[in-house]
């Protein structure tokens, strides 16, 4: 067991997180229950999977739990494309959170 908030993946896509609840927070009011809602759920998931895994007491369960925080970020990285081709997002925040999901995307991989 390790203490998730060492992890660089995990510290990597908390902040992400907190990126992407400021940024949504500017979404039509009609996307509270919908695309805000699964943005910030499948953004959370990467660093949630992350403290759940490190709890675990094998590298094998670990893996898995890497393997599903990889699979949110894919999902977010389509949701923020989402936002973007609808225009919720300009293309600079677009661009940013393309950037930084790819780098986080890379960084769990690494772990497997």
């Amino acid at each position: 067991m390790q203490d998730f908030r060492n992890l660089i993946a995990w510290q990597k896509s908390h902040d992400f997180v907190k990126e992407i609840y400021l940024h949504s927070s500017a979404f039509p009011s009609h996307e509270l229950y919908g695309l805000t809602s699964q943005l910030r759920r499948a953004a959370m998931s990467i660093p949630t999977n992350l403290a759940e895994g490190a709890a675990r007491g094998s590298n094998a369960d670990f893996a898995r739990f890497v393997q599903i925080s990889i699979g949110s970020a894919a999902e977010t990285e389509y949701l923020v494309f989402l936002a973007f081709e609808l225009g919720y997002f300009s293309i600079e925040i677009f661009e940013d959170m393309s950037g930084k999901i790819e780098e986080i995307k890379r960084v769990l991989t690494g772990f497997l």
